[in-house]
């Protein structure tokens, strides 16, 4: 047999244990923000600007010297959740009940620069505010209101919105979770797939088919109600910190209260939730410029052959490219918030926006991996975590292809989305 001693490394292999040098990681300091090339911050007003910054310097401060080790675990910074909720943003668009009534503008500020440094926290606040809580907000009745958003929008209790299920993504509006007209109340059964932040939630907004109607409503559901089962999706490679869930409803009853008024078709809620794909966009594009800034960093400081990586040719051209896709992507995702602002926004629009900015995205974080060489697939420089983050943003609030049907049928008038049923 041969013994434990025999398999320890020789005299000439790598002594882990020494203090190499190396490269600034992003943990210890992360790169400043260098990528508004054309600056874009003049489309922008002062409170608007004072936001981002607050944001900003957040998010560099608390997150990124600890999101590593915790995306590498899959757990979440539950510690943050407080720090979070006492910013400010919490609630975005909504306004009254506790929460700030910001513009489209100034919460995608808000979202871009938490996705920036980590696009998972960025998603967990996305969740609880353009999902669930405007779920609530514009589809909710006054006494539903003033019952859940005064504690949502300071953190105090964190919020699901379910939707997505094992058989039903992309078609969601075929979901199976079905909703039972009982005395008093409804009874929930049904599985969910993916919503964020299950397995510590303490409200869930859940999509289910009215049994009597057929159409589709909202309800929402207490964390810990009986039937009530939730468990970890384990084993991602991307949006590690994400507590993403498989969700069980085994006769969970809900009380007529919390039906969500509102709610009465897949198209009300559709309605309601066009402002999600536009933050989606703006996650997108701060992951872009973290990646970005990370690159710009790093090139300038590693040298091969003599020289700073940032004075080969190819390199410059890359970086250039990355730079034109933010610039672009910024001006497309702010127009899209005035749009939004001025109640003019279509879901075409909605749609053609996060599918195009999450493509270009997708690009940039493929080409900030491929300059960083080895370095570019491990967490330190920041880059090889959210080139992976990427992957679920580029997917998640309706897929690339989804989109663009959604965006072609509104400028032909023809629908291609569904296959025709004699296949």
């Amino acid at each position: 047999m041969v013994k434990h001693s025999e398999l320890r490394p020789s005299s000439l292999a790598l002594d882990l244990s020494v203090d190499c040098p190396q490269l600034t990681p992003a943990a210890s300091a992360f790169p400043a923000a260098v990528s508004d090339y054309y600056q874009f911050d003049e489309l922008l007003a002062t409170e608007e600007k004072k936001l981002r910054i607050k944001i900003r310097q957040f998010m560099e401060k608390e997150v990124a010297p600890i999101i590593p080790k915790y995306w590498e675990t899959a757990e979440f910074p539950y510690h943050l959740i407080p720090k979070l909720g006492s910013l400010g943003f919490t609630g975005g668009i909504i306004k009254g009940y506790g929460c700030p009534g910001l513009s489209a503008t100034a919460y995608a500020m808000c979202i871009s620069e938490m996705a920036r440094v980590d696009a998972s926290i960025a998603s967990f606040c996305l969740v609880q505010s353009c999902l669930a809580m405007l779920s609530i907000a514009q589809l909710g009745s006054e006494a539903q209101k003033k019952k859940y958003l005064p504690s949502l929008s300071k953190m105090h209790k964190v919020c699901v919105y379910a939707l997505t299920e094992p058989d039903h993504g992309s078609d969601a509006s075929t979901l199976s979770t079905i909703a039972d007209k009982v005395p008093g109340g409804w009874v929930l059964n049904g599985q969910k797939r993916w919503p964020a932040n299950s397995s510590f939630a303490d409200v869930f907004v859940v999509l289910a088919r009215n049994t009597s109607t057929n159409q589709i409503n909202g309800f929402i559901v207490h964390g810990g109600s009986p039937g009530l089962k939730i468990s970890k999706i384990e084993n991602k490679m991307s949006l590690r910190v994400v507590q993403n869930c498989n969700i069980q409803l085994d006769n969970v009853f809900v009380p007529d209260d919390d039906r969500l008024p509102g709610a009465n078709s897949f198209q009300d809620l559709v309605d309601a939730l066009s402002v999600a794909r536009i933050m989606v966009a703006w996650v997108s594009i701060g992951i872009a410029m973290g990646v970005y800034d990370a690159c710009l960093r790093y090139l300038l400081e590693r040298k091969q052959f003599g020289a700073p990586l940032a004075a080969f040719q190819l390199n410059q051209e890359k970086l250039v490219r990355m730079l034109g896709n933010i610039q672009a992507m910024s001006v497309l995702g702010w127009r899209l918030c005035k749009l939004h602002d001025t109640i003019k926004i279509t879901s075409g629009q909605a749609s053609l926006g996060k599918a195009w900015i999450t493509k270009q995205a997708r690009e940039t974080a493929a080409i900030g991996r491929e300059l960083l060489g080895g370095n570019g697939i491990v967490t330190d420089f920041h880059v090889g975590k959210a080139f992976c983050d990427m992957e679920s943003v580029y997917s998640y609030e309706g897929s690339y292809d989804v989109n663009a049907l959604i965006a072609a049928r509104e400028i032909t008038g023809i629908s291609s989305i569904r296959p025709s049923s004699r296949l």
